[in-house]
């Protein structure tokens, strides 16, 4: 896996976590990795944004963004209101693959959910993940309501002939209600994919030495941890 593309069923769902998650455990394991952003939003000029945020919990990651705009938006409104140019899927593969010539992992980092819109034509981050033959991660909320838009973005994948590698629950609540500690069961099924990690919430929050200590168990050994869903469903 040279390229891995990490999108969400929407904000807010732990995707940055996850990809410092992911690309902490690479670095451990003596890799190198770049992380991707194409479309950075609702961040101003000289402010931190997510691939600063995974370069600072990761470690010594190369952290890349395409473009930034100021207002919290879709990255195709975003862009049409301060009046730059959008990023394309095109360019989000050119980059990635570059990058793929000098790094052991490259993680592109969505912004919003697999269909929130790039351009004015309707490019998305699925659409460059076809591009580069990636496969996709897709990073999910714990509680009600997350079957149906995990369903929805798995089947989206499938429908583009993109490979949904599985399923990582972004922020595992401490005490988990019923909807959550059914779910550990119901989003492989409903995703037709594996549960691959669980990130507590509010890792990301926490001591960076902590973080990148831990992040082996919660991620599954497909994303380079010792997670197991089996054992993670027996204990809750």
């Amino acid at each position: 896996m040279t390229v891995l593309v990490i999108t969400g069923t929407g904000t807010e769902v732990g995707k940055t976590v996850t990809t410092a998650a992911v690309a902490a455990a690479a670095v451990a394991a003596g890799r190198s990795v770049a992380v991707l952003k194409p479309a950075q939003t609702g961040v101003l000029p000289g402010e931190p944004g997510d691939a600063e945020e995974v370069a600072r919990l990761a470690g010594a990651v190369t952290a890349v963004e395409l473009a930034r705009y100021p207002e919290p938006l879709a990255p195709a409104t975003a862009a049409r209101r301060a009046g730059l140019a959008p990023v394309r899927p095109e360019q989000v593969a050119e980059a990635a693959a570059k990058l793929a010539t000098e790094h052991d992992l490259v993680l592109v980092e969505g912004a919003g959910g697999l269909l929130v819109r790039f351009d004015e034509a309707g490019g998305t981050l699925a659409d460059a993940a076809r591009l580069l033959g990636a496969p996709v991660v897709v990073v999910a909320s714990a509680g009600l309501g997350t079957l149906n838009t995990t369903e929805l973005t798995a089947r989206e994948l499938r429908s583009r002939g993109v490979e949904l590698l599985g399923v990582v629950i972004g922020s595992w609540p401490e005490e988990p209600d019923l909807a959550s500690r059914c779910n550990v069961l119901d989003l492989p099924v409903v995703a037709g994919a594996r549960l691959l990690g669980a990130l507590p919430e509010g890792v990301g929050r926490g001591p960076v030495a902590a973080f990148r200590g831990a992040v082996g168990g919660w991620l599954a050994p497909g994303l380079g941890g010792t997670w197991d869903a089996d054992v993670f469903a027996g204990a809750i």
